[in-house]
C-alpha cells in the first residue's frame, strides 16, 4: 500500500494539521515508510503466542462490575460553589 500526496493532504485535514506543501512530500514518505514496517509485522508468525498486557508477568487487578456512587458524594461536592443533598445547584438558565 502506499499513500499519495492528495492522501497525506486529506490525512492532516482531518487531523486539523496545516501542512506546507514542502512538508508533503516528506510526510508521505514517512507515512510510506510506516505502512511498509506494519506490513512486515503482519508477516511475523504469532501463533502459539500468548497475549500481554506487560513485559512481566502480572495479574490484573480486578472489581466488582457493579454501579455504585462511590459513596463520598459530600466530598464530591464539597468545593462546589453551591450545593444541595450532595448535588450541584446551578442557577436557573430555562425561564
Amino acid at each position: 500500500m502506499s499513500i499519495d500526496q492528495a492522501t497525506v493532504r486529506r490525512v492532516a485535514q482531518l487531523a486539523r494539521i496545516t501542512l506546507a506543501e514542502g512538508e508533503v512530500e516528506h510526510l508521505r514518505g514517512e507515512l510510506n515508510a510506516i505502512l511498509s514496517f506494519v506490513a512486515e509485522l503482519d508477516g511475523v508468525d504469532v501463533a502459539g503466542v500468548e497475549p500481554m498486557t506487560s513485559v512481566l508477568p502480572m495479574q490484573l487487578r480486578r472489581r466488582p462490575d457493579a454501579v455504585t456512587d462511590g459513596g463520598i458524594a459530600a466530598a464530591v461536592v464539597a468545593n462546589a460553589a453551591a450545593s444541595e443533598d450532595n448535588l450541584f445547584a446551578v442557577p436557573k438558565v430555562i425561564e
